[in-house]
């Protein structure tokens, strides 16, 4: 289960041995200091126990591995009971842990594939990584293909007309929240901006959104059983949502091929260059993509910004007083510091060597972008949360290389908008109580985060 640490601020040395928390005030910036506790042998990213400690203790694995073994061999994980049949386990991976090398790999996919599977450790049958994978999990020269047409759908004025709904969006999500002084943040504000802007622009309506918010949490659920319920077949209902994210858009496809609307589901399925188009079913892995990378991601990072802002009120004030001038740093640092996809997988096409290791085609390699985002040699102070930090080259969209998010700019988009209306209209919001966490090592995810703010009349 992936945990966050409660951050505690010091008031005083007495105070600070008392509690046994590394943290300090530094200045005016909250720095959180790894913690050591493994040795490097006893570091396993496999073994789900690794996850659940504490913030601090993961941090100092990362930082050892970084600095003694950064191309780390780990065993696959073992899958439990019927999953070990469908998805054996493997030869092995490589944890990929400096920034550096990170960036490498992800500039040079004529070497590191992703058409084995980007999303999963062990290797996931063909037809399941057609289902879920879509761009992510292809290579050129599909991946060129499919990332052309869906570029070209998304004309300047459709993302204008986007950009103009997240306003609007943001500003009826708060209405419903605003006379209440306090909800389940994550579920009731963090999570609808994303999933209604997807819905709203493929066309989905909002007699189904709920439905498609059901099957996301599902897919990227790892099993938690909040989502899975003790005894349900993990599998089964991995697959079950997605075939029910994949009917809901094959069918909508088919409609807005004879029938199109000024939606962008309508545009991929009729754009056509040099006469090639989407199919339906490649629409709906795409949907899919889009419910999983953008609703799931951008929702942890606004749960994640929340969190933060509540323990570093020293940033928060900073942002309060500059909304213009620290928005665009803060929101990278939101992403940076979150990192809600903690991992990417890609796998080595030919011989090659990266740092000092001699790499064969085959071999698994794990991009763990939560630790390229501590990396001493490319963050000043990485641990310590600063909403001015500049440069911030994160990789919490992915690397620079074609796999680059495709909806960076949109996320960007709605976690500014969001906290930007937050503090117009909620200006003392903040989380109450711990999070609850989502049990993955592979999303850094927030299911609840209660919060409490001065109610307010809605808007409109």
């Amino acid at each position: 289960m992936w945990l966050w640490p409660s951050f505690r601020r010091r008031a005083s040395p007495s105070a600070q041995n008392a509690r046994g928390s590394n943290e300090v005030l530094l200045g005016s910036l909250a720095l959180v200091e790894p913690r050591p506790v493994l040795a490097l042998d006893q570091i396993d990213l496999s073994d789900i126990e690794f996850w659940a400690r504490p913030w601090d203790e993961r941090e100092a694995a990362f930082q050892l591995l970084r600095r003694e073994r950064p191309l780390a061999f780990f065993e696959e994980p073992e899958l439990p009971g019927e999953l070990a049949f469908v998805l054996p386990k493997g030869p092995g991976y490589r944890a990929v842990t400096r920034h550096a090398h990170v960036s490498e790999v992800s500039r040079h996919p004529e070497i590191y594939q992703s058409g084995q599977g980007s999303t999963s450790i062990v290797d996931m049958p063909e037809e399941m990584l057609e289902f879920f994978g879509s761009m992510i999990s292809t290579d050129n020269p599909r991946h060129v293909r499919l990332r052309r047409i869906v570029s070209a759908a998304f004309n300047p004025h459709r993302i204008r007309s986007i950009e103009q709904r997240i306003e609007a969006v943001a500003g009826q999500v708060i209405d419903r929240v605003a006379a209440q002084g306090g909800c389940d943040f994550v579920v009731e504000v963090a999570a609808r901006l994303p999933l209604e802007i997807i819905c709203d622009m493929m066309g989905i309506g909002p007699a189904d959104y709920d439905a498609v918010f059901s099957a996301s949490n599902v897919i990227l659920s790892s099993g938690d059983p909040e989502y899975v319920p003790e005894g349900a077949d993990p599998l089964m209902a991995f697959m079950n949502a997605g075939q029910h994210l994949s009917m809901l858009m094959s069918e909508l496809a088919e409609t807005r091929r004879v029938s199109p609307s000024d939606d962008v589901t309508s545009a991929l399925v009729n754009t056509n260059i040099d006469g090639e188009s989407l199919t339906a079913s490649e629409v709906a892995s795409f949907f899919i993509l889009l419910v999983v990378a953008g609703n799931e991601t951008t929702r942890n990072a606004i749960s994640h910004g929340l969190l933060a802002l509540t323990e570093h009120p020293e940033q928060r004030a900073l942002w309060l007083a500059d909304p213009a001038g620290i928005a665009a740093t803060g929101v990278d640092e939101i992403v940076r510091w979150g990192t809600p996809v903690i991992w990417m997988r890609r796998t080595v096409a030919a011989d090659t060597v990266l740092g000092d290791e001699e790499l064969h085609p085959g071999d698994k390699m794990i991009l763990f972008y939560n630790s390229a985002n501590r990396d001493e040699d490319v963050f000043d102070d990485p641990y310590t949360f600063d909403v001015r930090r500049h440069p911030n080259p994160h990789v919490g969209f992915g690397a620079a290389g074609p796999h680059f998010c495709l909806g960076a700019h949109l996320a960007r988009q709605e976690i500014a908008v969001m906290f930007r209306q937050l503090f117009a209209r909620l200006p003392d919001i903040r989380s109450t109580g711990e999070p609850d966490r989502l049990r993955s090592s592979f999303i850094n995810g927030i299911k609840h985060l209660d919060c409490a703010f001065t109610p307010v009349a809605p808007a409109r």
